[in-house]
């Protein structure tokens, strides 16, 4: 899980805590695939197959999952030289492979990045943040995306998330097919109904580990971003104007955008409350501005 080489600042802490993340999620993976093959006894070849194939699948195309989903459009040079330049001048400072460059259109202001690696990642920035966002400010949220894909923190998120997906599916094929033999076999009603308790806990689980992992993620890829541009002040600046711009945003929009929260550079929608906190993708914006304030005063630059 370790970042590639680039001039990113590594962070071993969130090495770790990927490494940890994902163990722990395959943990959950195995117990949740036992459990249905001892549920479903008769349907095993179905319940591996589908399992499998979920997974390989999720792996190899989630990155044209998500950029669909959010409706990035790849551009070329041409379309948006701009954010192509800006990509290009970071990818050069960071001495990383250029990634896919897209545009989403959407008013809400914000940036995203997918990919399984540096050589098919793909970094997408929303016509509303490109409409608001100052060009030292553009390269400051498009450095946290990079770092993202330099320390393949997106490709863990994606993969972890996924057992949330896989256990809703696995459950349902599991229920079909011990309703349909518990008719004929009252013994297996106790069992049937256990299915969806298992369920729900490994979807718990598995989501307050990626909750987890995202906040941390998100506070690297800033302090990352800084060091690389040299420019804290520029990408505290950013998180300011596009934190007060989601007011103006219409709710409707915001509900839109809020599943991809954990993909974002900024929450749609922010978290409120010790609760909301515990459960959100991203820290807090004063935590954020907080590090980053270290930062430049670590760096003796505004």
């Amino acid at each position: 899980m370790a970042a590639a080489r680039t001039r990113f600042a590594p962070d071993r802490g969130l090495t770790s805590r990927m490494v940890a993340t994902m163990f722990l999620i395959g943990l959950l993976y195995v117990v949740l695939v036992g459990g249905l093959l001892v549920v479903a006894k008769g349907a095993w070849p179905l319940v591996v197959l589908l399992a499998g194939g979920m997974f390989v699948a999720q792996f190899w195309f989630s990155d044209r999952i998500a950029a669909y989903s959010m409706g990035a459009r790849e551009v070329t040079p041409e379309q948006a030289p701009e954010l192509h330049g800006a990509v290009d001048r970071l990818c050069a400072l960071a001495d990383m492979p250029k990634p896919r460059v897209a545009v989403a259109e959407s008013d809400v202001p914000n940036a995203f990045a997918t990919g399984r690696n540096q050589r098919n990642s793909l970094v997408c920035a929303t016509t509303g943040l490109l409409r608001r966002l100052e060009q030292d400010e553009l390269e400051g949220v498009l450095a946290h995306e990079l770092s993202h894909v330099a320390h393949r923190d997106v490709a863990v998120m994606t993969v972890a998330s996924f057992l949330g997906v896989l256990a809703g599916t696995l459950t349902r094929v599991a229920l079909w097919s011990g309703l349909a033999r518990g008719g004929r076999n009252s013994n297996l009603g106790p069992l049937v109904l256990l299915v969806p308790l298992v369920s729900a806990v490994v979807y718990a689980l598995s989501f307050l580990l990626t909750r987890l992992l995202s906040r941390y993620r998100e506070l690297t890829a800033d302090r990352a971003a800084a060091f690389l541009t040299g420019r804290p002040s520029a990408l505290a600046a950013a998180l300011t104007k596009i934190s007060g711009q989601m007011a103006r945003i219409p709710t409707r929009d915001l509900r839109q955008a809020e599943p991809f929260n954990a993909f974002y550079f900024a929450p749609a929608l922010a978290a409120r409350g010790g609760m909301g906190r515990l459960l959100s993708t991203h820290p807090t914006l004063e935590q954020r501005l907080d590090q980053l304030s270290r930062i430049s005063a670590q760096l003796g630059r505004p």
